[in-house]
């Protein structure tokens, strides 16, 4: 099949790359900054063609701009008309809709929604992770969606385009608040008395081996330390201890961590005892908690 590509960045330009080499042809890429097109051609030996000399021939058109530009991109080529009708209009946003390209509902082009669920920090980067990479695919022509996603040695899910935002949000947790997480931590261990390079580095190796549990055991068997253990004393001395500010953000963690310590539990035919329970249910939602300074200054 032939594609284009509208708007030469990572994505667009890795996906090109490994659609190249899955036997796709590419007729033509379009983008607005001369070094990202100049970067495009340093991966792929390209002869500049205006797009309306290849929209045409064109069967999948990517619109790999940035998610607000997809529905600018996909406007500007119906209203200059450049499209051909039964065309694939492709995009690769994991919290936008495929309808987002869909600018006059008049049209009869087809909009398909390929999310890679992975972070990308480069080209090279991308164009290596790509193979093995689940995506995200939702819109029209799934079948087609899948065998591109297969082509470029992806793991299709089908997502339900109602629900898109939740299937984002999911992966948000999962990559931006693992930093978040990291962070927190960090600055834990520095209230403890370790240097933040210090903490960084002596964190990542259990951060690693808990997702290396994950991989091995998955959920909820991955959960290890207090809350699976039901050591409410200790997770008591760590609220006693912390900034306030912190604190708060551990007990929602904590909240939803013991309904995983419970499922654990119960896949092991235990249960937490009652009082047990009735503790660490009411430690995680206690609306305030106070250090042991502050205790102290209301004791004098």
């Amino acid at each position: 099949m032939n594609f284009g590509i509208v708007g030469a960045g990572i994505v667009g330009t890795a996906i090109a790359i490994r659609l190249k080499e899955a036997g796709y042809n590419l007729v033509g890429v379009r983008t607005r900054s001369k070094s990202s097109y100049e970067r495009f051609c340093r991966y792929l030996q390209w002869d500049e063609r205006p797009i309306e000399e290849w929209i045409l021939e064109a069967d999948l058109v990517f619109i790999t701009t940035q998610d607000a530009m997809i529905p600018v991109a996909a406007k500007e080529l119906m209203d200059k008309g450049l499209y051909r009708e039964g065309q694939y209009w492709i995009h690769c946003s994991g919290s936008t809709s495929s309808r987002t390209m869909a600018a006059d509902p008049q049209v009869k082009i087809n909009y398909l929604s390929l999310h890679p669920l992975q972070a990308f920090a480069g080209i090279a980067e991308a164009v290596e992770l790509i193979p093995g990479t689940h995506f995200g695919i939702e819109g029209d022509g799934i079948e087609l969606g899948r065998e591109i996603v297969t082509k470029l040695g992806g793991i299709p899910h089908l997502l339900n385009p109602k629900q898109k935002p939740l299937y984002h949000g999911g992966a948000v947790v999962a990559s931006n608040y693992l930093v978040t997480l990291a962070a927190l931590a960090v600055r834990l261990f520095e209230e403890a008395g370790i240097e933040r390079e210090e903490a960084l580095e002596s964190l990542l190796p259990l951060m690693k081996g808990s997702l290396q549990n994950l991989e091995k055991v998955g959920l909820p068997q991955a959960l290890t330390g207090p809350i699976a253990r039901g050591d409410v004393n200790v997770i008591q001395e760590h609220l006693e201890h912390m900034p306030e500010e912190l604190s708060f953000v551990y007990r929602a963690l904590g909240k939803y961590t013991l309904e995983i310590g419970q499922a654990k539990m119960a896949q092991q035919n235990s249960a937490y005892s009652s009082e047990i329970l009735k503790k660490m249910q009411d430690v995680f939602s206690e609306d305030e908690v106070k250090t042991p300074n502050e205790n102290k200054g209301k004791e004098g």
